[in-house]
């Protein structure tokens, strides 16, 4: 999505999911993940960022300045037990967005900026069955064991991430640059204990 924001081009990439086929479970092994599944997964999660991050390093080259916000996920952060290829695309996109910020910085202006948004939990229709049961409408097991690792305990809403990506595109984070905030009750902070 492109807009301006106090004058400035302003690029949010947000695309991302992934498949049951790339996580997990009793019924699928990691040694029987299909690498085709995994290269699609792995693409739409860091490829999304990529290539719109190209096609705005041309306009802010010229305009010598702008606005890349990068929507990754906890999973970047904190890899989870289950979702190996969507924890790995995440990761990724994150040190893509780092990379990016020290590279549009010093080759086109240091008023280019590149962040992240790392959203937790949200309960949507990429991930609802994982976390509930389609014959019950109950949490799952996998859901329960979320919800106790985040200390806020609850799924987060839309509006949460509204706010901060408002906030990061804003002249208020003009020296916000590189820095991946977790949008995510707690979760990234908590170890458990």
């Amino acid at each position: 999505m492109n807009l301006e924001v106090d004058g400035k081009i302003a690029i949010v990439t947000g695309a991302g999911g992934s498949r049951r086929e790339t996580t997990t479970s009793p019924d699928l092994s990691f040694p029987d993940i299909d690498p085709e599944d995994m290269k699609s997964v792995l693409a739409l999660n860091y490829l999304s960022a990529v290539i719109p991050s190209q096609a705005a390093a041309r306009i802010f080259s010229e305009k010598k300045s702008g606005v890349i916000l990068n929507i990754s996920s906890v999973a970047g952060i904190l890899p989870l037990t289950r979702s190996l290829t969507y924890s790995t695309g995440k990761a990724a996109t994150i040190s893509f967005t780092k990379w990016l910020a020290v590279h549009l910085a010093a080759q086109y202006s240091p008023a280019t900026r590149v962040n992240s948004i790392a959203p937790g939990f949200f309960l949507t229709d990429q991930n609802r069955f994982l976390l509930v049961d389609e014959d019950t409408g109950r949490m799952t097991e996998r859901g329960e064991q979320i919800l106790h690792g985040v200390p806020m305990t609850c799924y987060g809403e839309p509006g949460e991430i509204a706010g901060a990506a408002l906030w990061l595109v804003s002249a208020q984070a003009s020296f916000v640059t590189g820095a991946v905030i977790p949008v995510d009750g707690g979760f990234t902070a908590y170890c458990g204990v």
